[in-house]
């Protein structure tokens, strides 16, 4: 079911900052999956307690495919950006509760540190029964987020620091189908050989 969601609560760059320590606290290699939520059309949510994921659509039931690219010659989903992935601590700071998360637009958070020391391009990551691979493709705050969280969220967000912690969230392709669900645990099975 379509869920419709209030305005959240915007936080000023001091308050977020305030807290982004415990963003930061997030676990290195094994988490836990907080939120799958499936985008049927634009601007529309649903929180799903399982899902799953495949190779050639993502996440089903989701638009990624349909909804297309500006980046791809045929209009589609383009495919190192099958799963957009953000760290739950930071989605649910910005959006005020756990209930207003869904409005950043990902389909999947999870408590995990997704900063780019951690987690390179190449990374693969098992979320449930699933492996996904983290890609190069930057993701970074738009105006709809501006709209949702506030000019104050999208700085920190996209600020070198925000970037070089993915606070906006990573891109991901998915490497092995298999389903998700909320409550499972995610680990990192494998980073890049050149990573340090």
């Amino acid at each position: 079911m379509t869920q419709s969601f209030p305005r959240p609560v915007r936080l000023t760059r001091a308050e977020i900052e305030t807290h982004i320590d415990h963003v930061l606290a997030a676990p290195n290699d094994r988490g836990r999956v907080e939120l799958i939520v499936r985008r049927p059309a634009v601007n529309a949510r649903e929180v799903i307690t399982e899902g799953k994921i495949d190779r050639e659509h993502g996440l089903l039931g989701d638009n990624w495919l349909t909804r297309g690219s500006s980046r791809t010659d045929n209009g589609l989903g383009h495919p190192e950006m099958q799963l957009n992935v953000m760290n739950y601590r930071f989605a649910e700071l910005i959006a005020g509760s756990r209930e207003l998360v869904p409005l950043a637009g990902d389909q999947l958070y999870i408590d995990l540190d997704l900063s780019s020391a951690n987690l390179p391009p190449g990374t693969r990551i098992k979320v449930g029964d699933a492996v996904i691979e983290v890609t190069a493709i930057p993701h970074t705050g738009c105006k709809k987020f501006v709209e949702r969280f506030g000019l104050d969220a999208m700085k920190v967000a996209n600020s070198e620091f925000g970037r070089r912690h993915n606070l906006r969230g990573i891109n991901a392709k998915v490497v092995e189908p298999g389903k998700v669900r909320a409550g499972d645990t995610v680990s990192v099975i494998s980073r890049p050989a050149l990573f340090g």
